[in-house]
């Protein structure tokens, strides 16, 4: 059973916004790191964004910096990403990973959801 479910993609305008969610599936799936990637077709998946999951501690890639938002609730371990401002380039298929612990690799994986900016 994969433990991570990601929502919330769909079609959009530039310069539209979308939120997407990531839900682990068991409520004692606490993890260290959840980040963001995504994947657009014929490129290798990229990092867009993390966040610890104790203190909160974000970071962004460039391309996306003021312009999306990571964020998490507490209360459901689900992490969030607000997305504003989307430009064509930000298209892709977008995953939320989870790292268990600090000297972990992202090993848990959802099954992504399309985020598609056109006009």
């Amino acid at each position: 059973q994969v433990p991570l479910e990601e929502s919330g993609g769909g079609s959009v305008q530039p310069g539209g916004s979308l939120r997407l969610s990531c839900t682990p599936s068991g409520s004692t799936f606490n993890a260290y790191m959840t980040g963001w990637f995504r994947q657009a077709p014929g490129k290798e998946r990229e990092f867009v964004a993390s966040i610890v999951g104790s203190g909160g501690s974000t970071t962004y890639s460039d391309s996306v910096k003021g312009r999306f938002a990571i964020s998490r609730d507490l209360a459901t371990n689900t992490v969030y990403l607000q997305m504003n401002a989307l430009k064509p380039e930000d298209t892709a298929e977008y995953y939320c990973g989870a790292r268990m612990d600090p000297f972990d690799i992202y090993k848990y994986w959802g099954h992504g959801t399309q985020v598609t900016v056109s006009s």
